[in-house]
């Protein structure tokens, strides 16, 4: 069930609230909900309109950590990195990474050392190994300059980060959470055995909650809720890194994806993107301004395109960009003097009060996409027992809503025979455009038959208000998606907004008020 700023109930009681609706959120929600406590998961904007859809969109063990000895961080995600493949296989997939060898690199035998540890840290079951791969003859050379000869391949994998979050808050809700968007958990007041907590929507409305523990998961903004919404004191910090990314027509046709090392240290990535696309990303910035209107910079578009015209043949220009992000990476404050050498692990901060028995708070610093999900199972660990509640942990042998392809329990099946899969979506939806199945796919898995549920021909889809997108699917979105306005359907439930015409938005706004 999908609550939303107009039903918010003015009087609820809930053994949990989580405030944040992003990846972490959305993830302890989804975890508690399921051992049987109360929910109630409220953010003040869209689920995942910030940090969580602003990632490097990557499955990844963290290759680069290894250089700075986070061995236990990098064996952390490489175990979480098949554990989540196999709970939600539509949003996720295997992705192979192309090193080319730069002279002013490490030598060869050292690259070679990392990639043998990385793969080795964890087990894999699905994912290849790394390899030598000579740039002269293979096809991943090809869009390189010729002064790039050899190089190294390795597997990881790709994630909708956006739909990884949405994801997570449907299974909540259908574990009987409550799950708020657009409204602000404005004050918090800690009692002998509950806290008293007061949401406000957009619309203005107040509730009032009774909670018995509360989950600070906000992001960038967690430190600020600790001091002035919750009258907290920590001392942990966050420290905030600015990420950018930019999207350029698609610069080659395989299906691999570059790591590029700079000079310098750092890393950027060069991904096939939404097929007609590449993406390259991230910058490493520190970041003081207003965390909630946070944009790239000139700079940093020069930046990414000077790096990847060192490796490209076609040099890359400002001029080539056709859309960019940017997002606030809130990190633990570890004293590293280079933004891009803070660590990527997380804390989890648990406050009972001054009195033994106090009603609990636990607060989120750090994390990474890939490790959510164990980051979401060791903060229950720790709050729901102090709730009564000492049920084990289960989302490790769950699938993700839609990720059940060949049944309830998560398959590397599932992962392997994905292509399998929408063929048959597409010869039992034949009287829908293969490209379009295919897309419904990816985006909705097994709910595909949800979306479609009694729809037997194109004129059961009713309005096509853009190219390829239909009112079934906007109607779904708004139902059980938490959808609101045509920004979260376009650039975050999906990417349509690459696609489609610039006045795309007005003309689904306009329609969205119209049939709400």
């Amino acid at each position: 069930m999908v609550q939303s700023q107009s039903n918010v109930e003015t009087n609820i009681t809930v053994d949990l609230l989580v405030v944040g609706g992003g990846i972490n959120g959305a993830g302890i929600a989804r975890d508690a909900a399921g051992r049987g406590l109360s929910v109630l998961l409220c953010e003040k904007d869209d689920l995942a309109a910030h940090t969580s859809s602003a990632s490097t969109k990557l499955i990844h063990g963290g290759l680069r950590y290894l250089e700075t000895y986070e061995f236990n961080l990098v064996r952390k995600a490489l175990i979480e990195r098949e554990v989540l493949l196999r709970s939600a296989p539509h949003i996720m997939w295997p992705l192979r990474f192309v090193m080319p060898h730069d002279k002013g690199q490490r030598p060869a035998w050292m690259i070679r050392m990392g990639l043998f540890l990385y793969d080795k840290l964890a087990r894999r079951e699905m994912l290849p190994g790394s390899n030598g791969v000579n740039l002269r003859i293979d096809p991943t050379g090809k869009p390189l300059k010729s002064t790039f000869t050899r190089g190294f391949m390795y597997s990881d994998g790709w994630v909708d980060d956006a739909r990884l979050v949405v994801l997570n808050a449907i299974d909540a809700a259908s574990k009987g959470a409550q799950v708020y968007t657009h409204t602000t958990c404005v004050s918090l007041e800690r009692n002998d055995k509950h806290w008293d907590v007061t949401l406000r929507n957009e619309a203005g409305e107040t509730a009032v909650v009774k909670a018995r523990g509360v989950v600070n998961a906000a992001g960038p903004w967690a430190a600020h809720f600790l001091k002035e919404t919750a009258h907290q004191p920590s001392s942990k910090t966050v420290r905030l890194i600015k990420g950018s990314h930019i999207v350029v027509k698609r610069l080659f046709t395989h299906p691999h994806a570059y790591i590029f090392q700079h000079p310098d240290g750092r890393i950027v990535f060069a991904i096939p993107y939404e097929d007609d696309f590449t993406l390259i990303g991230t910058t490493d910035h520190e970041y003081q301004g207003d965390t909630n209107h946070v944009a790239i910079e000139q700079e940093e578009i020069d930046y990414l395109c000077e790096l990847t015209s060192r490796y490209f043949k076609v040099p890359i220009v400002p001029a080539d960009v056709v859309w960019s992000y940017s997002g606030v990476r809130p990190l633990v404050d570890d004293a590293s003097a280079s933004a891009s050498k803070v660590t990527r692990d997380y804390r989890l901060d648990m406050d009972t009060g001054t009195d033994a028995g106090g009603a609990p708070m636990l607060s989120i610093f750090g994390g990474k996409i890939t490790t959510f999900r164990k980051l979401a199972e060791e903060a229950v660990n720790l709050i729901a027992p102090t709730l009564g509640n000492d049920k084990p942990g289960w989302t490790e042998t769950a699938c993700l809503p839609g990720g059940d392809l060949y049944g309830p329990v998560p398959a590397n099946r599932a992962v392997l025979e994905y292509d399998q899969y929408v063929q048959g979506l597409q010869k039992k939806y034949a009287w829908l455009p293969a490209k379009l199945v295919a897309r419904y796919a990816r985006a909705y898995g097994t709910r595909i038959d949800l979306l479609l549920a009694e729809k037997t021909s194109m004129a059961d889809m009713g309005d096509e208000i853009a190219a390829g997108l239909y009112a079934v699917e906007v109607h779904y979105l708004m139902q059980h998606e938490w959808a609101s306005c045509a920004a979260d359907i376009l650039w975050r439930r999906s990417k349509l907004g690459l696609h489609l015409p610039a006045n795309t938005a007005e003309q689904l706004d306009s329609w969205m008020a119209a049939h709400h």
